[in-house]
């Protein structure tokens, strides 16, 4: 049976994933916290997602499944509420991360047009939302093939202006001289970290791989790898080319802004092309894991059962997802959609690698670095929760709700359902399979 995901066209999906509002936006909200520095924040934030990558990679490859973290944390914690809220969790925050590239779209979208306000601006988020639900419905071949044309456009742009406007870098700009305090480096990781998160998407195209045994570890690390580099090296040339105040000022579009010294308007028009098809590849994959999730939930029973309905080639979780991002999106500043998305993330992903050592005999992993991999985050997300305390702190309260929302979301469904959440066994994946082959030639 052929399989729609090899080993690069997962890679492109996890870089078009990663490779959205996370350099577009991130980039200036980072570095309005890590100033000249941000580009050691990305390298701190990449080696986190290295260790949480392999993490990951290592229970794709136990336990293959679209549910991707949703099924790690049933086989991590049982069939119970915790593994069941901390799933509703992650639905959650992947929702915001999503509302979070789409307002990214929406400002480049409205600053293009000349439209620059903010009811233009929820109008063009909107619209691309309901475009890429429409491809995602489509099915997966779809997706994957996309992503391969449109990973390729942004990244020759994204590269090009980087080599070209590292010949126009100040080395002042970029000296100790006018560095920010060396915590704040650390203070911004949790941003950075958000940057690269997008990799978990290519977990979720385990039971459309082939031969994912040695293409998930591989495509893991190729994708935030280069993914790493080149956040470094724009970090480098947008802040050798302006300074802080000016990144701060342009924070939403700092990237395009750089672009001014060496291209003039051209160039920040351009820039800004490449931000709109870099956040709109971005939601097209985050689209993909989104269904698989939502499917996943469903199947397991922590949401109801409309969730894994057939429409078309996916699914009416789909549908239902995308109206709750546009709620998010019309009711959130992008700050705020920012730091509540990357501390709850961090969350997820910290509970899912603590989980991780529990079957670690069965997912043959290194223990060591699965340990890392929770210190790691817990670190960023101490320094993010100290930080946004002081600048942002309606943040710290949002996100105590959102984890007592998915307790409650989770009791609820299971009082009103009588669904319990279940765990996708070997037997189900063999009859599963078994039950494919059938259907394929025909019996």
């Amino acid at each position: 049976m052929k399989k729609s995901f090899g080993l690069w066209s997962a890679v492109f999906l996890g870089i078009g994933s990663m490779v959205g509002a996370g350099i577009f936006v991130l980039l200036g909200a980072a570095g309005a916290i890590a100033g000249n520095l941000v580009w050691i924040s990305f390298v701190f934030g990449g080696i986190i997602a290295l260790l949480s990558g392999y993490s990951l990679a290592k229970l794709a490859t136990a336990y293959p499944s679209r549910g991707g973290i949703v099924e790690y944390l049933v086989q991590c914690y049982g069939e119970g509420i915790f593994s069941g809220s901390v799933s509703v969790l992650f639905y959650l925050s992947a929702m915001i991360a999503i509302a979070m590239v789409a307002k990214t779209f929406g400002v480049y979208a409205s600053m293009m047009t000349g439209t620059d306000t903010g009811i233009w601006a929820d109008i063009y988020t909107i619209g691309i939302l309901l475009f890429f639900m429409f491809i995602n419905l489509a099915g997966s071949s779809l997706i994957a093939k996309s992503e391969d044309v449109i990973v390729m456009i942004k990244l020759s742009i994204i590269v090009f202006f980087t080599v070209v406007v590292s010949f126009y870098i100040k080395p002042e700009l970029l000296s100790l001289e006018n560095a920010p305090p060396v915590m704040n480096v650390f203070s911004s990781v949790a941003l950075t970290f958000f940057a690269y998160e997008g990799f978990r998407v290519i977990t979720n195209t385990a039971e459309d791989m082939q031969n994912p045994g040695q293409t998930m570890l591989k495509a893991m690390f190729i994708s935030i790898g280069l993914v790493m580099v080149l956040y470094v090296a724009v970090s480098l040339a947008v802040f050798g080319n302006l300074p802080l105040p000016e990144i701060i000022k342009a924070q939403d579009y700092a990237l395009a802004e750089a672009a001014r010294p060496a291209f003039g308007q051209t160039g920040f028009t351009i820039m800004a092309i490449a931000a709109l098809m870099s956040t709109a590849s971005s939601i097209n994959a985050n689209f993909y894991a989104v269904t698989n999730v939502t499917y996943q939930m469903a199947k397991n029973g922590e949401l109801p059962e409309v969730y894994e309905r057939n429409v078309w080639h996916s699914s009416e979780g789909l549908i239902i997802s995308t109206a709750m991002i546009i709620v998010v999106v019309l009711f959130f500043k992008l700050d705020e959609i920012a730091a509540i998305g990357s501390i709850s993330i961090l969350f997820v992903h910290a509970l899912v690698h603590i989980g991780h050592l529990l079957k670690i005999d069965e997912t043959k992993a290194s223990r060591t670095l699965i340990i890392f991999a929770i210190l790691t985050i817990a670190v960023a997300i101490v320094l993010a929760l100290q930080y946004t305390s002081k600048h942002i702190p309606d943040v710290g309260y949002f996100i105590a709700i959102g984890f007592i929302l998915a307790f409650i979301i989770e009791i609820g469904f299971r009082l009103i359902t009588k669904r319990v959440i279940s765990k996708q066994t070997r037997n189900d994946m063999f009859h599963k399979a078994e039950d494919e082959i059938k259907e394929f030639i025909g019996e």
